[in-house]
């Protein structure tokens, strides 16, 4: 048999381990042809756009 703990960890031991498990927020830019908020590094979701030349065509709703 391997190690087993003597006593439960208490709730506040297992929190305090867990404070940094917490999912962060996506850095966002604004789009240099639209103006829009997108992720970093990405095609435009709102115009198509990626380092200033059209990349994909989005369709008008």
């Amino acid at each position: 048999m391997g190690p087993l703990p003597k006593r439960k960890h208490s709730s506040a031991r297992r929190d305090k381990r867990r404070a940094h498990d917490a999912l962060t927020l996506r850095h966002l830019v604004r789009c240099d042809n639209c103006n829009e908020y997108k992720p970093a590094h990405e095609v435009c979701p709102h115009c198509g756009t990626y380092k200033g030349r059209q990349v994909v065509q989005i369709e008008e709703e």
